[in-house]
């Protein structure tokens, strides 16, 4: 029958009605063929037999690390006074920098440069540079990477944190930590996969660590270092025993079976159900784990925490390393002094008015808990499977901010990773003669995060989630796995 004797015996309307219906039934078929509409459909628990978004996953490949440990310097530490020595930059202190712009940072450079006020040593056999602010630190650069040629996009704190931890410099995109959870699922089901530590929270607020269009499930738990109850409504109701709120649980949870079973395919229904079991189950598993009291007197000696000055980032990485034993996934903390007196308080490591004062005070507080941290993983043998990052989200200018300080600088920063795969010792990329920006092999962030979720044994260009219609990665288009890095 043609096209014509066809359309003689249905209405206009009801042409319209089966064409459109049909094409409605291919886009569905084609969505349920595409092996990335369901990915964040739960999937069975090998422990427990449930199907639950956070069970484990297998990676694409074998994985050289299971664990993270992100060291965050919030409001970025300078390179030219921490790891990237500039001779150059110290003979010609107070000379004009050719090229300089005045606006790179925030606010308004001299165009003078400044020169270190800290001297530089070379450390272990592969002989790094390390700033004197770092005397514990520097013990360790035989098992770094360091990377000299990092650059962003952003010169303000909150979009450069954003893109730091998403890749991309606005609110909405999943971060790092969540991509994570979501690609690997998390090991103990008693504790979050993915564990947010911070003193006052750095710039940006909740949105820099958020899980964006994930669902709600690969969010981390935040834990405050200050507060006497570090996570919050996690304890029971004092009007409630451990059998009355589960019977309340059980209760809920029957009634969100039911809603959800209309609605299979929304993801954060699912997310909600196990967020209330993994609360339930974390109330007696997250404060046993985060008790560092536990730890002899010589441990917690080793990591600073009876000093005042250390002693929040001390309890935090030695936190850090109770939950990568217990099988925590990604952990991430945002490190500098105890809250005032390094820094503008969330920001520990803007040094604008006086990068001498401000970088001592802020390295002080960070130096041997970082220390102890690597020394303790090693000594567990915790390190081989574990990786460890450290920096900011940007630099620092190599002129003046008037006359001691340093302005943001998104063009070169460094930063560091140990263990889990990566290659000690290594030197990679180089900024130029005053550190003023990234020349040699440069870094970008999607680099970064490419090369990171390598050593977890997942291709960046494979984990993928559909959101709106489109397959979304970490890593956007971009990002190549630094390979030089690699063991």
């Amino acid at each position: 029958m043609s096209f014509e004797e066809a359309f003689k015996y249905h209405s206009r309307r009801k042409f319209l009605k089966h064409t459109g219906l049909g094409f409605g039934a291919l886009a569905m078929q084609g969505l349920l063929q595409d092996p990335n509409y369901l990915s964040a459909q739960p999937v069975p628990n090998l422990e427990t037999g449930k199907n639950e978004l956070s069970a484990v996953r297998s990676p694409h490949f074998a994985p050289k690390a299971t664990r993270v440990i992100w060291l965050f310097m919030p409001g970025s530490p300078s390179q030219v006074d921490t790891f990237d020595f500039k001779p150059e930059l110290q003979k010609r202190n107070g000379q004009k920098l050719k090229g300089a712009d005045p606006k790179t940072g925030f606010f308004t450079t001299t165009g003078k440069l400044l020169g270190s006020p800290f001297k530089f040593k070379r450390h272990g056999e592969s002989g790094a540079y390390v700033s004197e602010i770092f005397p514990h630190m520097s013990r360790h650069v035989d098992d770094m990477a360091f990377i000299y040629s990092c650059y962003s996009r952003s010169n303000n704190h909150t979009p450069a944190m954003l893109e730091m931890n998403s890749g991309f410099f606005l609110q909405g995109r999943p971060c790092m930590g969540s991509w994570v959870t979501y690609g690997l699922g998390t090991e103990n089901r008693n504790l979050p996969g993915f564990v947010v530590m911070h003193g006052v929270k750095p710039r940006g607020d909740d949105p820099i660590w958020a899980p964006g269009f994930l669902p709600k499930v690969y969010q981390p738990t935040a834990i405050d270092g200050r507060s006497q109850t570090p996570i919050a409504n996690l304890d029971r109701l004092k009007s409630l025993n451990d059998k009355q709120q589960r019977t309340v649980l059980d209760f809920l949870k029957e009634f969100n079976e039911e809603h959800s079973k209309l609605r299979p395919y929304e993801a954060d229904l699912s997310a909600r159900l196990e967020s209330f079991e993994l609360a339930y189950r974390m109330q007696t598993a997250a404060p046993e784990a985060m008790d560092v009291s536990q730890e002899s007197e010589a441990t917690q000696q080793m990591y600073g925490v009876d000093k005042k000055e250390t002693q929040l980032v001390a309890k935090q990485c030695l936190a850090a390393r109770r939950l990568v034993e217990r099988g925590v996934r990604f952990i991430q903390i945002y490190a500098g002094t105890n809250g005032g007196g390094g820094g503008v308080g969330d920001v520990p490591w803007d040094g604008h008015n006086d990068i001498g004062a401000n970088h001592r005070i802020a390295a002080k507080s960070t130096d041997q808990p970082i220390a102890a941290l690597l020394t303790d993983l090693k000594q567990r043998g915790l390190l081989e499977s574990t990786l460890v990052v450290w920096g900011g989200e940007f630099g620092r200018t190599s002129d003046s901010q008037g006359s001691k300080g340093r302005d943001h600088n998104p063009n070169a920063f460094t930063m560091w990773l140990a263990g889990g795969g990566i290659k000690g010792g290594v030197q990679y990329g180089a900024s130029d003669e005053f550190g003023y920006k990234a020349v040699e092999n440069r870094v970008n962030v999607h680099d970064l995060h490419a090369t990171i979720l390598h050593l977890l044994g997942l291709d960046h260009e494979k984990l993928t989630y559909r959101f709106n219609g489109r397959d979304y990665r970490l890593t956007d288009v971009a990002g190549e796995v630094i390979q030089e890095l690699l063991l």
